[in-house]
């Protein structure tokens, strides 16, 4: 029988469960690479040192075999001036093109498993922010001259003050939208007069928080996860941290402080602005004075319209600080990541907005308000 050349590709098993490798692995010889590998038991080490010549090919062979077999790479052992090319291949055998996806019924459920366990973590994750959040509050009334009252300040006018006439407008237009579709309806039952009531409780208990909470999930919480994300990947976070303050404290309690005194404010804002356009409708299209269409919403308008739609504001303004501020905070360092968290911010939070309007507002109908 004849005996394999020096340079041909062999292993042989050794004491204790080595498996040593010696010939030539390299391109040449990736068919016996190969063969040599798959005929191989499981061993508990592998030996590369008597490899006279490598490359890349005999490196990827050898990962996809430790893949294969679940052996631990790293503790394969190669000759010194080996080592660097095993450490390059290593480091790039990951950045394959990835397959195609697979658009099975398996698949497709393993992607919704996947998808609502990561969507249960984003909650936990939330939860826990919100508790560590109040706990810091808690600690700044105990000690008020901590509070950053200037930052508050000035993240008041860019959340309330810079947001008012997009508020007022988008509910004037949308207050004027509801009542031309609501007139259309009730025109058929010669009852047009209750256009009035379709848009005051339309905009006192729903369109005017949760348009403003909108808006604000767009521009706010997009601004905080950029502002923040900004600062991690230029290390300024590290930096607070190293100067021993506290990130919350000083980033996230004055932008959650400014929201919760801001939204009510401007809830209030869009509900004016929506009842105005109601209003005009009313007075250029339906032909409803406005001292007639003023006494029928005087004479309809209940309080406790207003005080459902004002009592979501600090809720709505809760989620979207947390939200915006936990986005940035989670920023890798690299400007996609920036750009993935702010998309990430601006998606849960319009989609936590509704969700908890629409719980809201079975609630309220159950208990009768």
């Amino acid at each position: 029988m004849a005996l394999p050349r020096p340079e041909t590709p062999s292993a042989e098993s050794g004491g204790g469960g080595t498996l040593r490798l010696r010939g030539h692995w390299t391109l040449a010889h990736a068919g016996d690479i190969e063969a040599t590998l798959r005929a191989q038991q499981d061993p508990e080490d592998v030996d590369a040192t008597g490899v006279e010549r490598l490359d890349s090919v005999g490196v990827l062979q050898l990962l996809r075999f430790a893949d294969k077999r679940g052996l631990d790479f790293s503790t394969f052992r190669f000759r010194e001036d080996h080592r660097a090319l095993v450490d390059a291949i290593e480091d790039v055998s990951d950045d394959r093109p990835k397959k195609k996806r697979d658009y099975g019924v398996n698949a497709a459920l393993a992607r919704l498993g996947r998808r609502v366990y990561e969507n249960g973590r984003e909650f936990v994750s939330l939860v826990s922010f919100f508790g560590e959040t109040l706990v810091k509050l808690a600690r700044l009334l105990a000690s008020p001259r901590q509070f950053r009252l200037t930052s508050t300040v000035h993240h008041m006018e860019q959340v309330g003050l810079d947001a008012v006439p997009l508020v007022a407008l988008l509910s004037f237009l949308v207050g004027a939208v509801i009542a031309f579709l609501g007139s259309t309806v009730l025109a058929e039952f010669g009852a047009v007069i209750f256009v009035v009531e379709l848009v005051s409780i339309a905009f006192l208990r729903e369109f005017g928080v949760l348009l403003t909470a909108i808006l604000l999930a767009g521009r706010t919480a997009s601004a905080f996860t950029a502002q923040i994300g900004a600062m991690v990947s230029r290390e300024e976070v590290d930096a607070i941290r190293t100067l021993g303050l506290d990130p919350v404290e000083l980033l996230v309690i004055p932008r959650i402080v400014a929201l919760l005194v801001m939204l009510p404010l401007l809830t209030f804002i869009a509900m004016i602005a929506g009842l105005i356009g109601g209003l005009t409708v009313g007075a250029f299209a339906l032909e409803i004075p406005p001292q007639a269409y003023l006494a029928r919403m005087y004479d309809t308008m209940q309080v406790r319209h207003f005080l459902v739609g004002m009592s979501k504001a600090p809720v709505f303004a809760l989620v979207i600080g947390l939200i915006g501020c936990l986005e940035g905070l989670r920023v890798q360092g690299t400007a996609q990541s920036v750009g993935e968290r702010t998309t990430s911010s601006v998606v849960q939070t319009i989609s936590l907005v509704i969700t908890l309007d629409a719980f809201a507002a079975i609630w309220f109908m159950e208990v009768g308000w």
